[in-house]
Parts: structure tokens; C-alpha cells; sequence
């Protein structure tokens, strides 16, 4: 049986966070963090699945991030904790090498979802100063070179804060924005053709059932990041009170920006161009607006976007893995601090090593690197948020066998009593689709297994190192002290 969790008497005799997250400040952050790399850079991906019709699997997505976000909902409001996935994975199943590979998961997620944004980034760069014919070895390069920029940032102890996210929510809103307002202007035009947006174009050897998955596999990457929301639970005013409308207001709100910006881009550049285009929405300005000048401006509106989904996600995954090794289920040598940036700088130099591999290595494996790697965050993604949907049944028979939680928990923490409850079916038909899109059967491309697969492996290979180190030492056992510490 797994240990249960000790706090030390410095943990207990720490302040709670500040609750500073009003209902306005929540949705912006929600918006804002799934706003970003995925609609700006695979848009041209999902059309070329279904043709014209590209905004049903970004609909699709909707429909099954909103089922999830039911489940973290209640989750969240039945154990308001900056734990998120790793919390409720171990405390319904007390397993401490499930609990890490959940946690290994989407520190991973992390790494992939920012080396698609550096991808995008060097596009888009390169669009900007019309250079959009440089070669994929440049680009790489300025990938490269961005993902140092971003453990540069990373290095100096960079704080995620409010403002800045509410600043580059909006810079990333405006782009879309812009498409949208392109699109209905240009709808006006004798150039626009409607009929496309209903035309279903899919590869010869696909059914239209398979290419939807398929496409719906890539659009998922559009939709990841309200889950990261319940991380700022415990800086929330009233969490189980105001949670559920902001995230599925949040989640609505981005769902009918995604199928808009689709109809837009469809209706206005044929299906092939946007396919072959590394930066699809700006043919779509090009396209609806070629008198104004936002052929100029657009490219840099893009590079902020990826900017910070980069920037959120490497910063995620270095205190992910830092939180890891500071608990030694890792090797605690990456739980090393600087000590005047009071930074992990082990932790940061191991993610952005790792991520430098991604984008240089990806395209052994794959012609397309930006999509592969964008599947491959969905790919890890879907299958936590697969692990989250079975955890909300298992303690939900869990409390009613315990009489309301009494009994042995992993975690300590308790549920809260007035908390949101998710209708009964959601969890399952939660269940069902996250596994389906995991399974080669949705068409999954063999590439984003390779990737998922290795990046496990290596967590694995570092777990097992620990686990015989730690063997060596009496006092010392590999195992979660604490699921709510892992983010650091």
C-alpha cells in the first residue's frame, strides 16, 4: 500500500496563497491560455483532413474538452489545491508511479505544446520579413534560437503575472479577431465562395467518419489549456462558487472564435493553399484585406501568441520537473536553485535540452514537424484527461463507500462538501472519447507514438535511477511525498 503524505512543519506553518482571481481576471486567464499556438499554426492541417468543412472538427474538440472540463470542475471544487491532474490521479488511486507518469505526462505536453509555438515562431518571424522561402534548416534555427530566448526569460526567475497574461490575452484575441472581421467583410465580396464551408474534402484513403477524428485530433490542440486553470484554484476568490460558469464561458467563448476563424479561412483561401502555407491565417488576411498592410503587422500579432504559449509551458515544465526531483522521484540533482536568480537551472537547462531534441529531431520521423509536435501534446494530453475522467467515478464510489472520504487518503487532502457534480454520463462519455482519439483508430500518424513513446521511456529510465539510488540510502524511498508540491 502506497504511504500516506507527511507534511513537514514548515509546510504547515506556511500562509495560504492570496485569493486575488476575481471572476474577470479568471476568464481572462482561462481565454488566454488556450487562445495561442494551436488555431494559428494548424488551421491549414485541419482543413486539408476534411476540406471546407474544418470548422466541425474544431466544434468536435469543443464538445470534448467541455465534457472533460466537467470533470476538473468537479474535481477542482471538491479539492480546491494548485495541483490539478497529479492531486486527483493520486488520490483516487494512491499508485505513486501512476501519480508520476500523470505528472511526467504533462510535463511533456509542456515541452512538445512550446516546441510547436518556437516552430510557429520562426515561421511567422520569417513571414514577417518576407522571407518565407529560407528553408526548413533556417528555420530550425531561429526555432532554436527562440527556445534559448525562452530559457533565457526562464533562467532570470520570470513570475507569471496577471497583467502580463491579460496584456498578451489581448494581443492574441486581436488576431483572431482580425481574421474574423477580414472574413465578414470579405463575405460581402463577389471573390468569397460559401459553398466551400459545407464541402467535405478528405484523403482518398479515408472515410469522412476517420478524417473528422483524425482532424478533430489536430484541432484538440487548439482547445488544451483550461485545464492548467486549476492551478490558480487556490488564488481564487470563491472557487467552487465562480469555477464552473468562467471555465465553460471561457471554453464557450473560444469554441465560437475557433469556428468562426475556420468558416473565415476556409471560405477565402482554397483548401490546398492553406495546407501549404506555414502560416495559414496570414493567407487568410492576405486573401480578405490585400490593400492594407497587415501582411506587415499580422505575422508579429502571431509571434506574441506563441510567444507566451511558449513561454507558459516551458515555465510550467521546468517547475513540473523541478517538483519531481525536490520530492527525489526524480534525480534530485535537477532540484538544484540558483542561488542569486533563485531559479531551477537544472530543471530549466534538462526541458529546454529536451526540447531542443524536438525540434531538431522530429523531422526524422515526420515531414511535417509544427503538426506532428502538435499532435503529440494532444496525444499526451488526451490520455490525462482520459486518467482525470475515471478518477471522478473512482472517488465518487470511493466517498460513498467511506462514509463522505473517511478511511485511508493519499493525498490528506479533504473534499469539500459543496462542490460542483458533474452529470453522471459526462465522465464516461469522457472516458470513451479522450481513449478513442489516444488509439490509432481515430488515425493518429505513427510519428506522435514514436515521440510520446521515447519521452516516457526517458521518464521511466529517470524513475528507475532514482528508485535504485534511493534503495541505497535507508532513510530514503521513491515514492510522492506530496502531490500538491510536484509544480514546485
Amino acid at each position: 500500500m502506497s504511504q500516506s503524505v507527511e507534511s513537514s512543519p514548515a509546510q504547515e506553518s506556511q500562509p495560504e496563497l492570496k485569493r486575488v482571481m476575481g471572476p474577470k481576471l479568471l476568464l481572462l486567464f482561462i481565454v488566454g491560455d488556450i487562445l495561442g499556438t494551436g488555431v494559428y499554426a494548424l488551421m491549414g492541417d485541419v482543413a486539408n483532413e476534411v476540406g471546407g468543412a474544418a470548422w466541425l472538427p474544431f466544434l468536435v474538440a469543443f464538445a470534448v474538452a467541455t465534457v472533460t472540463a466537467f470533470s476538473y470542475l468537479e474535481l477542482v471544487t471538491k479539492y480546491p489545491q494548485a495541483a490539478g491532474a497529479a492531486l486527483y490521479t493520486h488520490k483516487a488511486f494512491g499508485i505513486h508511479f501512476i501519480t508520476f507518469l500523470v505528472a511526467f505526462a504533462v510535463m511533456c505536453s509542456g515541452i512538445t505544446s512550446a516546441s510547436t509555438a518556437s516552430r510557429a515562431f520562426a515561421a511567422n518571424i520569417a513571414a514577417g520579413f518576407g522571407a518565407e522561402d529560407i528553408g526548413a534548416g533556417t528555420i530550425t534555427l531561429i526555432a532554436l534560437g527562440f527556445m534559448l530566448l525562452v530559457a533565457a526569460v526562464n533562467f532570470r526567475g520570470i513570475g507569471e503575472s496577471v497583467k502580463a497574461n491579460v496584456v498578451l490575452t489581448m494581443i492574441e484575441l486581436t488576431g483572431l479577431l482580425i481574421v474574423i472581421l477580414i472574413g465578414f467583410y470579405a463575405f460581402t465580396g463577389p471573390d468569397v465562395d460559401m459553398s466551400r464551408v459545407v464541402a467535405f474534402d478528405t484523403p482518398g484513403d479515408k472515410n469522412v467518419f476517420l478524417a473528422v477524428t483524425t482532424a478533430t485530433s489536430l484541432a484538440f490542440f487548439a482547445m488544451v489549456g483550461f485545464e492548467d486553470s486549476v492551478n490558480m484554484a487556490e488564488e481564487t476568490k470563491e472557487p467552487s462558487r465562480i469555477f464552473p460558469k468562467i471555465m465553460l464561458t471561457g471554453l464557450g467563448i473560444t469554441g465560437l472564435i475557433y469556428v468562426l476563424v475556420s468558416i473565415c479561412a476556409v471560405a477565402l483561401v482554397p483548401v490546398g493553399e492553406l495546407a501549404e502555407s506555414e502560416t495559414p491565417l496570414l493567407e487568410v488576411v492576405r486573401a480578405g484585406a490585400p490593400g492594407l498592410p497587415m501582411d506587415q503587422i499580422f505575422p508579429f500579432i502571431t509571434v506574441f501568441a506563441v510567444s507566451n504559449s511558449a513561454l507558459i509551458n516551458m515555465l510550467m515544465a521546468s517547475r513540473l520537473l523541478y517538483g519531481m526531483s525536490k520530492q527525489a522521484i526524480l534525480p534530485p540533482a535537477m532540484a538544484r536553485v540558483h542561488p542569486v536568480r533563485r531559479s531551477p537551472w537544472v530543471a530549466i537547462i534538462v526541458t529546454t535540452a529536451i526540447a531542443f531534441g524536438l525540434i531538431t529531431g522530429v523531422g526524422f520521423v515526420s515531414e511535417d514537424a509544427t503538426t506532428t509536435l502538435g499532435d503529440t501534446t494532444a496525444l499526451l494530453l488526451l490520455a490525462v484527461f482520459a486518467v482525470v475522467n475515471v478518477a471522478v467515478l473512482v472517488l465518487r464510489r470511493e466517498d460513498a463507500s467511506q462514509d463522505g472520504g473517511s478511511g485511508y487518503d493519499p493525498t490528506g487532502v479533504k473534499p469539500n462538501a459543496e462542490h460542483f457534480r458533474a452529470p453522471t454520463l459526462l465522465p464516461y462519455i469522457g472516458v470513451i472519447s479522450c481513449v478513442y482519439l489516444v488509439t490509432p483508430l481515430s488515425g493518429r500518424d505513427s510519428a506522435q507514438y514514436q515521440i510520446a513513446g521515447v519521452l516516457l521511456v526517458l521518464g521511466i529510465v529517470l524513475w528507475a535511477v532514482t528508485w535504485f539510488y534511493n534503495r541505497a540510502i535507508p532513510s530514503s524511498r521513491t515514492f510522492v511525498r506530496d502531490p500538491g508540491d510536484l509544480g514546485g
